[in-house]
């Protein structure tokens, strides 16, 4: 066998598996919330490999150098966000709520770079093609848009069976990895106090025990615990 072929079968090979091996270690959320970040950094991962492997001065050990190395930079990425909530505003950012109680947020959309025409294009991905439909939009780190409809456009809509339309509340995040939100607490319009005794009526004694929890006007409390 030619031995330039016999090298290049070689470095495919483990470069496919070492690949899939990075793939597994970094999890799903590399795929399902892909972050302009995460984006280019699968571009020069996939533009190391390639050069590595189609260029006959570079061996196998640079290969796997190659992936091992770009693949410890984002598995560290990713620890370190997961470790320190208070990095993931700076290294993944925040979602930004470009339409607020019906109406549009210039300011925000400012500062995310975002214009009328792009806001349009992403709700029609939703399936809105009128943004009076839209009670709440949020702009997502990874550049999607998420919307919460007005009650008389929601599905089926309030409109056809001559309902009176219903106000719509945003649900808001009141604890997050065992951390009381105090922003979004006093945003509520309650205190720690109110906060105490929800958990207490659900058998919850610290807020440390509690991995995500969410209020809903009108709804009780959601916690999901530490399982």
């Amino acid at each position: 066998m030619n031995t330039n072929y016999y090298h290049l079968s070689l470095e495919l090979i483990v470069g496919f598996f070492a690949l899939f091996l990075v793939t597994k270690l970094l999890g799903k959320t590399q795929i399902t919330q892909l972050t302009p970040f995460d984006f280019v950094s699968a571009l020069v991962l996939g533009e190391l490999i390639g050069n590595a492997i189609y260029n006959k001065e570079i061996g196998l050990r640079y290969v796997l150098y190659a992936i091992g190395l770009w693949g410890t930079f984002i598995y560290l990425l990713e620890w370190i966000t997961q470790k320190y909530k208070n990095t993931r505003s700076i290294l993944e950012g925040n979602p930004a709520i470009v339409i607020r109680n019906g109406k549009l947020d210039r300011h925000e959309l400012k500062k995310s770079k975002l214009d009328i025409n792009q806001l349009q294009h992403l709700l029609r991905d939703k399936g809105i093609f009128s943004m009076r439909e839209v009670e709440y939009a949020i702009l997502e780190a990874n550049g999607t848009v998420n919307a919460l409809r007005k009650s008389q456009y929601d599905k089926p809509t309030n409109r056809d069976f001559n309902k009176k339309p219903q106000p719509v509340y945003m649900p808001i995040a009141l604890i997050s990895d065992g951390e009381v939100l105090f922003d979004n607490l006093q945003q509520a319009g309650y205190d720690e106090q109110w906060l105490q005794r929800q958990l207490d009526a659900k058998g919850i004694v610290k807020p440390d025990q509690v991995f995500f929890a969410e209020w809903l006007e009108g709804d009780s409390l959601y916690v999901s615990t530490y399982i």
